[in-house]
């Protein structure tokens, strides 16, 4: 009997402790996504702030940049690089407001797109007057991105590549690479070229680091830009917006 009553308490402190490391596992995973989240620089994010030709609205389904004068034709929801503040895609992507599009800026449960299970219309919700959405990213965001693809109409790529196979897809898709990213480095995004349909427009930004993509400062890992912030914006507005018009 004594010896029932020992494999029992073995088994209870057991079960226990796989309790404990199970509670341990999830609060650590829960302290890490809050940990070394990288902020948006002030300067940019004020400067698209005061930019009288745009609106920035804190929604619920996440910022939202609309033209000033409301009449938009298209929309991008777009999906943060992990443990990216939101406010840090403002200013790259205000050019694409300006032209007369939607953006809807998402914030990722957890600060990492992968925790994040919402559908495209959690966020296309916000701008129900838009009819033909896009959906993009940047990094980790862009591999989710691909993931929602199908329900949108095309896929924009900020140094970013597919784990999910779209290749026999319609999707139009623009994939915007940096030379010098040392990340999403040119050669993987190329390794991953099979996984986009043949018609795909990837585009090589000289002297993009994989920050360049984003307005929150170096990052660990990452090569060094030699394009300028202004040149930065102006290219991808410049490559987006017509992409974007179809």
């Amino acid at each position: 009997m004594g010896g029932v009553k020992k494999k029992r308490s073995v088994l209870r402190w057991t079960l226990w402790g796989l309790v404990a490391v199970l509670v341990l596992a999830i609060g650590g995973t829960l302290v890490w996504t809050q940990v070394g989240v990288m902020p948006a620089e002030e300067g940019p994010l004020e400067s698209a702030r005061n930019n009288a030709s745009i609106t920035i609205e804190d929604a619920p389904e996440g910022i939202v940049l609309t033209p000033a004068d409301g009449d938009s034709d298209a929309g991008l929801v777009f999906i943060p690089g992990a443990k990216v503040d939101p406010w840090a895609y403002v200013a790259m992507l205000q050019g694409v407001a300006e032209e007369g599009k939607t953006v809807v800026i998402t914030r990722p449960w957890l600060n990492l797109a992968f925790f994040d299970p919402r559908g495209l219309d959690a966020f296309t919700s916000a701008a129900p007057e838009v009819d033909t959405w896009a959906v993009g990213g940047h990094s980790l965001g862009g591999v989710r991105a691909c993931q929602l693809a199908p329900d949108a109409g095309a896929l924009v790529l900020f140094g970013s590549y597919c784990s999910n196979d779209l290749s026999g897809s319609d999707l139009d898709v623009l994939s915007l690479a940096g030379s010098e990213d040392g990340l999403s480095t040119p050669e993987k995004i190329a390794d991953a070229r099979h996984l986009l349909p043949a018609d795909a427009d990837l585009v090589e930004i000289d002297g993009a680091s994989h920050a360049s993509f984003g307005d929150y400062g170096p990052q660990s890992g990452d090569g060094t830009p030699t394009i300028s912030d202004g040149e930065m914006h102006s290219t991808v507005t410049e490559l987006l917006v017509p992409f974007l018009q179809g």
